[in-house]
Parts: structure tokens; C-alpha cells; sequence
């Protein structure tokens, strides 16, 4: 990779071992770190390994997978392995035999090129997890992984009013719940996917309570939330009262606002005055670094649209966050993302719709608090 390129990349990679060692797999993807679009997916089943060997795996596929989309692109890597990433960061010796020879071969691959290595929680590094479990799972079944076909360019349409749903179909009631207030929102800083992961202040504790004892989620049959701690918390006082599991999908969570984490909107307009114009201006632009809520779309309605194949007839509550939330009920009002932040969704209150699992749906309610 060449130090010249102006392009960003960002490498997420995983490996895992069922049994340390055992049947072992990796996954990496790429994303391109300005606007988070997905560029790359990679999976395999490497046979029987140790759960390091597997990671260094999957980060020697993510650095090859980012090279053939630029060479000349600085890189930042994501991983959850502690090992891995002070080895390569050059803090920690790499004392193992098959270690060395793995990171020789991931540090021929950066040879020249400009590369960030950063640790993350192992829940924020879910997709790359997710690949590597589907390479083991489908060698465990006598094949090769295979890539999911992308989602369809229509996921992103707005569904259609339910004016004539099929009678004999099953709707999902869903009850959308915005997770309790932080000290971020408090202080009305942004709070994304990579950022802190703040927990729920005082105050949304109590509205997290006040969520649970609602009339809207009192008859609920499952409980779904993002991966972030302030849903997760939102979501574990709901479940309790009802005596239900938390099921946590990484899809759900809030938009990754890449640099502008941390920020005030007043803070962000002044530090980047043009980035921030052409983010308002087009969906399809993200913050630097972060994801344009045309990423967000496409993978909050994939998640959406799993969520209607798996439960109809069922009521479910999905803890999640302002950006997801807004972008369940865009579609079904048919709203486009120029009007994304015109819809208010307070911390803590709940958002009612019909789903059918032909697309249509129709508001029961918005905003109650």
C-alpha cells in the first residue's frame, strides 16, 4: 500500500475456535471510513485452531480484502482482540511460534501504508463475529460460506400504506422504544455505534422503568435492542417486568457519527462547517468517518424485514436509538431521509405500528412518553 492515497478504509476482523483449539473460522469486512459503505466481506473455515490464530486470520483477509480495493489507502483497523492489536501496535511481544509468523505476514501487508490499529467491545464488532461463525457453521455442515446476497435496493423503499393488507396475513405489532436519557443526551452531545457507550443517567433509569410499566409494551412476546449499553439497559428493565430474554441485534444500533462523537450539534456546525452542510444536505453523505444514514437504512430495514418473517401475529418491543427509530417509521409514512430529524422521538417513549410481511404497515401512535 502506497503512503500517497487519500483514501480512508476501515477493517473489521474477527476469528473464533469452538473448543481453543477446535474447528475454527474468521471474518473481516471492509467499510469505507468516510461514508461507512460496506465494500468487502470475508469468511472460511481454517480447520482446527486456536481462537489468536483465528483472529490473526481474519485480520491478514481484512488487510489483503482492503488492499485489492486501493492499495494506496491508509487503513484503520477494528478488532476486539486485545492480543492482536497491542502485538501489531508494536506494545506487546509476539512470543508464540505461529503468532510470529502470522504477524510477519500482516505486517508485509501494511508495508508502507498509513495504518491505525484501535481495540473495540466485542459487541461492536459483531458483523466480523457474525462472518466467522457463519464459515464454521457452514463447514460443520460439509460446505464452503458463501457471501448473503446485498439487500435488494427496494429494503430502503417506504412501505405502502395499509389500505388493503391480505386478510389472512398476521401483522407484528411493534413498539418501537427509544432508549433512556445518558449523560450525553443530557448534555445534547452525539452518541454513536463507536463512541463511549455511555450508560443510562438517573433520569433514564427512571424512564426506562416508566417504559416497562407502559400499557404498550404490557402484552409483549419478545424484546429486541441494539448492542449499546443505554438500549441494552432500556431493554433488561422491560424484559424484566414481563419475564422475558433480551435478544440483542447489532443492526439496530445508532448511527456511527465517526469524529463528530462526543459533539454538540452547535460544536460540529463550527468545527466542520462544510462537512456538516453536505451531511444535511444528502442522506447519502456520512459525518468523517462515520455512517451516512443511507448505510444506516439499508441496514436497520434488512434487520426490520427479519423482524417480519420471525414474528408475525406477535407484539415486540425494539429498544433502539433516534436514528433506527425515525428510519422504521419513515417507511412507513413514506417519508424520505431529508426529513429524517423532523420527527421527534423523546428518551423513553415508545412508537406503536402494524407491520405486514408484505411491507405494508400503518402508525398507531408516535412519541408516547
Amino acid at each position: 500500500m502506497s503512503p500517497t492515497g487519500s483514501r480512508r478504509l476501515r477493517v473489521e476482523a474477527d476469528g473464533g475456535s469452538r473448543g481453543n483449539p477446535g474447528p475454527a473460522g474468521f471474518g473481516a469486512l471492509v467499510k469505507d471510513a468516510a461514508t461507512g459503505e460496506l465494500l468487502a466481506e470475508v469468511a472460511e473455515a481454517i480447520g482446527t485452531a486456536t481462537n489468536n490464530v483465528a483472529e490473526y486470520r481474519g485480520l491478514i483477509a481484512g488487510l489483503r480484502a482492503a488492499r485489492e480495493i486501493d492499495p494506496g489507502a491508509a487503513v484503520e483497523v477494528r478488532m476486539d482482540s486485545k492480543l492482536v492489536v497491542e502485538q501489531m501496535s508494536g506494545r506487546w511481544k509476539v512470543k508464540h511460534a505461529d503468532m510470529r509468523v502470522l504477524a510477519d505476514e500482516a505486517r508485509e501487508l501494511l508495508s508502507g501504508a498509513r495504518v491505525d490499529f484501535g481495540w473495540i467491545p466485542r459487541a461492536q464488532n459483531s458483523h466480523a463475529d457474525r462472518l466467522a461463525n457463519e464459515a464454521m457453521d457452514a463447514a460443520a455442515q460439509g460446505r464452503q460460506w458463501q457471501r448473503s446476497p446485498a439487500p435488494a435496493a427496494s429494503a430502503a423503499a417506504p412501505a405502502r400504506p395499509a389500505t388493503d393488507p391480505d386478510p389472512d396475513a398476521q401483522p407484528v405489532r411493534l413498539v418501537l422504544v427509544r432508549h433512556g436519557s445518558t449523560a450525553d443526551t443530557e448534555a445534547r452531545r452525539l452518541s454513536g455505534r463507536y463512541g463511549v457507550d455511555p450508560e443510562l443517567s438517573a433520569t433514564g433509569r427512571e424512564e426506562a422503568l416508566a417504559a416497562a410499566r407502559s400499557a404498550e409494551v404490557r402484552d409483549a412476546d419478545v424484546v429486541i435492542c441494539s448492542t449499546l449499553r443505554r438500549a441494552r439497559e432500556t431493554a433488561e428493565a422491560v424484559a424484566a417486568r414481563l419475564g422475558l430474554e433480551v435478544r440483542v441485534d447489532p443492526r439496530f444500533d445508532e448511527t456511527d457519527f465517526g469524529e463528530w462523537d462526543g459533539c454538540t450539534g452547535a460544536e460540529v456546525m463550527r468545527r466542520w462547517p462544510e462537512q456538516y452542510a453536505s451531511w444535511a444536505g444528502s442522506p447519502a453523505v456520512g459525518p468523517p468517518g462515520g455512517e451516512s444514514l443511507t448505510d444506516v437504512e439499508r441496514r436497520v430495514l434488512e434487520g426490520r424485514d427479519d423482524l417480519l418473517r420471525r414474528y408475525a401475529g406477535r407484539t415486540v418491543v425494539l429498544v433502539t436509538h433516534g436514528d433506527p427509530l425515525r428510519i422504521v417509521l419513515r417507511a412507513v409514512l413514506g417519508v424520505d431521509g431529508r426529513h429524517q430529524r423532523r420527527i421527534r422521538v423523546d428518551c423513553g417513549s415508545r412508537t406503536l405500528l402494524r407491520l405486514w410481511p408484505d411491507g405494508t404497515g400503518e402508525v398507531v401512535a408516535v412519541n408516547r412518553v
